[in-house]
This record gives C-alpha cells, structure tokens and sequence, in this order.
C-alpha cells in the first residue's frame, strides 16, 4: 500500500488551482498548506480554506511557470 503524497507537495504555495464545484469563483493561487487544509486567494470568490481531502482542487499550474525566453 503506498502513502498517498502530502496535500503541500500536490498544491504547492503560488500555484494556480481550480475548485470545480465553484466554477464562478475563478483561478486561485494557493497561499498555504497545512494538513489537509489549503488557503486559496481566488479571483472572484476570495480567500478560502479548503479541506483537500474532502474536495478535489483541479491543479491549472505549478508554483514555477517556464520562462518566456526558453
């Protein structure tokens, strides 16, 4: 049986993330992690704290996007 991987290593502070039972509520940027708890700032529907293990965020992008000059 593996060990399912902390909620800090799937949503990574500065990431863009999705909540898909609240489409309105936009992008967000995931602030912190702890536990199973994950502050989110999103565009339209502001800060929010998710449980992670009872709702699935859909991960946009990870907290390093690719430079422009590659």
């Amino acid at each position: 049986m593996t060990t399912p991987a902390p909620y800090g290593m799937l949503y990574p502070p500065g990431s863009l993330v999705r909540l898909p039972g609240q489409p309105d509520w936009g992008l967000g940027q995931v602030q912190s992690v702890a536990a199973h708890r994950v502050t989110v700032n999103f565009e339209h529907g502001g800060k929010r704290t998710v449980h992670a293990d009872v709702v699935d965020l859909e991960l946009v992008r990870g907290p390093n996007p690719p430079d422009d000059d590659d």
